[in-house]
């Protein structure tokens, strides 16, 4: 395991992500084929901690995220970083539900990652190197990346998401179809890149998860915000009816 001070030099966010924050997602109306996701959703999102999205299938979690990445639009509405309606593109990383890796090495993900950042060739071993120490996966360097197990792709599609040095980091459910253990070993690495100062905001459904790594949740039910507030409170006494509906894994129908 990496020292702190190795973590710092491996995850600190290459600009500090406060001059961005708060991120604010004001009056957003969005449809996909006729069907309303979004009607006057608002959320807004501080600059410390972990925030975990929750809500049942359908209501919008994932398209926030992609809103806030900038890869979608809204029909109506602003998405705003600290005020401002430019996506810091550069110095956001993303991670997807199914891992995308190249057909190359471990090694050589991670490597192509680091030359899309514009890390000087020297560096990118050594950076490399340190990455796959992080996420436990120095043994596989050289080893095809489309043939490792579900849980070792996703946490190399971690690990190259913060090879840029993210001021922000989107998870969209990282851990969804993974084993306790697999899914611990990614919490590590996310945890430990919110101690070094990168933003996470991570979608999910288990509620141990939340209770793991996140400081505040934000719940959506039909495309809404209906509570965003500790993780303590929200798992313990959520604000509203729904969200508490949710938690006892009622079918939500309202």
């Amino acid at each position: 395991m990496l020292k702190m001070n190795s973590d710092l030099t491996l995850l600190a966010p290459r600009v500090s992500f406060s001059a961005f924050m708060p991120i604010r997602l004001e009056n957003i109306h969005l449809a996909f084929a006729r069907r309303e996701i979004f009607s006057n959703l608002n959320l807004e999102i501080g600059a410390q901690g972990i925030t975990a999205i929750m809500g049942p299938n359908g209501a919008g979690k994932s398209l926030i995220l992609r809103l806030l990445a900038g890869l979608i639009e809204a029909a109506q509405g602003r998405v705003l970083y600290n005020c401002k309606p430019e996506v810091p593109h550069g110095q956001i990383g993303f991670v997807f539900q199914r891992p995308v890796l190249l057909r190359r090495s471990v090694q050589d993900n991670v490597m192509h990652a680091l030359a899309v950042a514009g890390v000087a060739r020297a560096e990118r071993p050594f950076r490399t190197q340190g990455l796959l120490e992080l996420g436990g996966m120095e043994h596989l360097a050289k080893s095809p990346a489309r043939k490792l197990s579900g849980g070792e792709q996703q946490r190399l599609t971690l690990l190259r998401a913060l090879a840029c040095n993210p001021g922000l980091l989107l998870l969209d459910e990282p851990s969804a179809s993974l084993d306790p253990q697999a899914t611990a070993l990614i919490e590590n690495i996310v945890l430990r890149a919110s101690q070094c100062g990168v933003k996470v905001i991570i979608v999910t459904h288990d509620q141990g998860q939340a209770a793991r790594v996140a400081d505040e949740v934000a719940f959506v039910h039909k495309g809404q915000v209906l509570d965003i507030e500790s993780t303590e409170s929200f798992l313990n006494n959520p604000q509203s009816r729904l969200a508490k509906a949710y938690l006892a894994g009622e079918l939500l129908i309202d």
